[in-house]
């Protein structure tokens, strides 16, 4: 704080129009966000569904840290550092598996999958020691919505729920996507790697003004209709739900469309299966509503991006590196819409596809952009005087707008500056 002014660095450099190219550049800057926005809010890790058995265990991460999600045998989740407490070597090998136990190959100490340390080898150097104490280190706080596991280092602070707050409704509109309620995340995960900072990735999410120039190679090979949804005459509209969460609400154009699953290219005579027992399990009226509306396009701050038909999950490793882990949603009891599922997944994120091959490029050109010294500033003014809000008191704009990005940048700067 300048004690001078009165004036935090976090207001010199977040203003509500602009923020400073040196956010995304600055290595003390993403020490400090790892610190607190990293280790202190709730962070999405997995899903149940990656860890259904008893022994499972899948190897995630919050931040830079390696985190093992097991599902030990009394079917409790936990959230273990991957870190040995003796020496810290990672003590798990794997991304993923059943096992009961994880031995630390550096000097064979061996923990349960609920992170007790259960053995060492020659234990004659030990006598009297409290294995207690020398557990693996746990995330803090653990909590699900819906399925979605989610950590916090912090030991206090607010709840997963109040965390969420109004996003929450578009997880469940998700999963009611589903003809049982439940998504499933069991079509393995894609890495993609770029040389940019983390919140060019976050932004960019629920950023309406770029997929009409940027995406149009894809849109015009596939045939789409998705550019028109983000075009100047689009009914759509940009959404903050506060705490840094945002979304693209695309319904008020499916809506003005009226077919159900329009919003996946296809039609219930497509899909005659998913559509019965959509059907079956909501009733007629409301599962038309369902499969009129389609699944949200949300980014759950700091990293979990819910798009439609896949899932992204965003991974700083350091000021310019970051990791897009995505995978195809499925639902469960949906077997031929799962197939589409991954099918167009893989068609437009898969190692062949155009969609992040697109964003990874513009991720990367803002980045080395942004080195530059003068002028210093990223603009982010777009449809500031238009912006209103809705009937539950969200602030939301046209599709095109940067309402996202100025709701992320308000939630930011809370985050960052001292209590």
């Amino acid at each position: 704080m300048n004690m001078m002014t009165g004036v935090s660095p976090w207001e010199r450099l977040i203003r509500p129009d602009r923020v400073h190219g040196s956010l995304y550049t600055d290595p003390a800057i993403f020490e400090a966000e790892l610190a607190n926005i990293w280790y202190r809010t709730w962070v999405y890790v997995g899903h149940e569904s990656e860890v259904p058995n008893a022994n499972d265990y899948v190897v995630k991460s919050i931040g830079p840290q390696s985190i093992i999600m097991t599902r030990d045998e009394q079917g409790k989740v936990n959230l273990l550092l991957n870190r040995c407490s003796h020496r810290g070597n990672q003590v798990c090998s794997y991304e993923r598996g059943n096992a009961r136990s994880f031995t630390c190959p550096f000097h064979s100490w061996t923990f349960a999958n609920d992170g007790r340390l259960v053995g060492y080898a020659f234990p004659d150097g030990y006598e009297g020691q409290d294995k207690s104490q020398l557990a693996l280190g746990r995330v803090t706080r653990v909590a699900t919505y819906r399925g979605f596991v989610f950590g916090s280092f912090a030991a206090d602070g607010p709840t997963l729920e109040e965390h969420l707050g109004g996003a929450a409704e578009t997880i469940d509109r998700l999963v009611r996507t589903s003809p049982e309620g439940e998504v499933e995340i069991t079509a393995g995960f894609l890495k993609h790697r770029v040389k940019a900072n983390w919140k060019f990735i976050l932004e960019n999410e629920c950023d309406g003004y770029h997929p009409a120039f940027v995406h149009t190679s894809i849109f015009g090979v596939a045939d789409s209709m998705i550019g028109k949804l983000y075009g100047g005459a689009s009914t759509a509209l940009t959404r903050c739900y506060g705490n840094g969460h945002t979304e693209i609400d695309l319904r008020p154009e499916f809506r003005k469309r009226d077919a159900p699953l329009s919003w996946f290219g296809t039609s219930e005579e497509r899909l005659p299966d998913y559509a019965a027992r959509m059907k079956a399990a909501y009733g007629d009226t409301a599962a038309r509503e369902i499969m009129i509306d389609g699944t949200p396009h949300v980014m759950i701050f700091p990293n979990l991006f819910i798009a439609e038909i896949q899932m992204f999950v965003i991974q700083p490793l350091g000021v310019d590196d970051s990791v897009q882990h995505v995978t195809a949603l499925q639902f469960k009891g949906a077997p031929d819409l799962n197939r589409r599922l991954r099918q167009q997944t893989m068609g437009s994120v898969g190692p062949a596809g155009f969609l992040l091959a697109d964003d990874s490029e513009m991720y990367e050109r803002c980045h080395r952009g942004v080195l530059a010294r003068n002028p210093e500033w990223i603009f982010l003014g777009r449809g500031e005087k238009r912006e209103r809000r809705d009937e539950l008191g969200y602030t939301v704009g046209h599709v095109t707008d940067e309402v996202p990005s100025r709701g992320i940048w308000t939630h930011y700067r809370k985050l960052m500056e001292p209590a």
